[in-house]
Order: C-alpha cells, then sequence, then structure tokens
C-alpha cells in the first residue's frame, strides 16, 4: 500500500538517462575505480559511489544506449519522520517478481530496475497507486 496520496513520497519519477552498475572488491583503490568512471566527476548528473565492509558499488549515469538500469525516483526530499516508504514501494515489485537494487542520499532514494523490467514495474507500481510525473 503507498503512503497517503496528498504525501509527496507518493510521486515518482523514472530518470531519462540509463544507468551503469559497478561492483569492485571492497579493498580496491576506491580513487582509482572512480578515475575509471566515463564522466567527470564535476560533471552534473548521477554518480553515487558507495564503500561496505564488503564491496565498493558505484552507479553512475550511462554512455548513450549503454546502460542496463533505469532509476525510479521518489521525487521529493523524504521526510525521515516516514516508515515504511521503500517497503511499500517495493512490495509491488516482489509480488511481480521484478528484482531491485535500491540505494538512498540524504533528501531521497531510488529503486534501479533492469532496463528491461522498467515498463512493467511502471505499470505495477501505477496500479498499485503510485503517481508518476
Amino acid at each position: 500500500m503507498p503512503p497517503p496520496a496528498n504525501h509527496p513520497a507518493f510521486h515518482l519519477q523514472v530518470l531519462q538517462q540509463a544507468l551503469d552498475v559497478q561492483q569492485y572488491p571492497c579493498n580496491c583503490d576506491v580513487s582509482e575505480a572512480l578515475e575509471r568512471l566515463r564522466s567527470p566527476l564535476d560533471q552534473a548528473g548521477l554518480l553515487s559511489p558507495t564503500r561496505t565492509t564488503e564491496e565498493v558499488f558505484i552507479v553512475q549515469e550511462a554512455c548513450e544506449g549503454e546502460g542496463q538500469w533505469k532509476c525510479i525516483k521518489i521525487l521529493s526530499p523524504m521526510d525521515f519522520g516516514l516508515a515504511g516508504v521503500i517497503c511499500s514501494l517495493t512490495t509491488p515489485l516482489k509480488e511481480v517478481k521484478i528484482p531491485v537494487a535500491v540505494f538512498s542520499t540524504w533528501n531521497t532514494d531510488y529503486v534501479l530496475v533492469s532496463v528491461e523490467n522498467v515498463d512493467n514495474a511502471v505499470a505495477v507500481l501505477s496500479r498499485d497507486g503510485w503517481q508518476f510525473v
């Protein structure tokens, strides 16, 4: 069940640019991995490097025609008082067996789905009451 329709977290957007996802071992040199990016670090656009004790995970905008992922973005800044938004968003996708990867920033959350599943994901979420703009 989606959040209340009057809450801005109810509005989603499929980002136009396809994304590329790279995974590296946790002991890789992150600065070296970032140097291998296809676009300069100071270029506007989506770039999300994450390092954990298990991996380094980098999401970036792909070159034209190369990305294997699309991104569904929750449009508004998230209120930390909201609970269960990601669960509500991903449960309908789970029910139809659409795998996702999720990452977050301070302001919002991003759900990655494969390029071949994005149209089905939008249809499923729309039927569940989520609004795309």
